[in-house]
């Protein structure tokens, strides 16, 4: 499948609301939402963070993501990461997460891309040290249901 990205279109927020496929998947993408994820929610994030981008193939929208903290000395953190269900496993958190680090490069000057990653989600803790990523810290953090998780704190550094 050819992928291509773009920045994020009001059309595509409708499809992007759906990809959490339940509270623990939108806590992963998004701790602060609300489950089920709304189109006001997504866009309030939208507003708060730049670079916000989607992976497009076959005419439709694959994945979304966007940076937060651009403007602190040569960092941005990549944040609200998902993929459509029907498109994982199929490179397409791999080819966003390398789009997003290009963006983060070009248009942010960033020196480090940085990403956390909380305990249970299995597949982004297996993606992102392919991809270079270093875990740094882990945090203790609320999940839902007021249970104990831990988010790790992982960064790659740029050339």
């Amino acid at each position: 499948m050819q992928l291509t990205h773009r920045p994020v279109q009001a059309q595509d927020i409708a499809s992007i609301c759906r990809f959490p496929q339940g509270p623990d998947e939108l806590f992963y993408m998004f701790p602060k939402a609300n489950y089920p994820l709304t189109s006001a929610q997504l866009n309030d994030a939208i507003t708060q963070r730049v670079g916000s981008s989607v992976v497009v193939g076959e005419g439709k929208v694959l994945a979304f993501a966007n940076l937060y903290k651009a403007e602190h000395n040569g960092i941005c953190a990549l944040g609200n990461v998902v993929v459509a269900p029907a498109a994982r496993g199929h490179g397409v958190a791999r080819y966003l997460v390398q789009a997003m680090i290009d963006l983060a490069r070009k248009q942010f000057n960033a020196r480090e891309v940085w990403v956390s990653c909380f305990n249970n989600n299995t597949a982004g803790l297996l993606l992102y040290p392919q991809l270079g990523f270093v875990p740094f810290a882990i945090e203790e953090r609320q999940g839902p249901g007021n249970t104990r998780v831990a988010l790790i704190q992982m960064k790659q550094a740029l050339q």
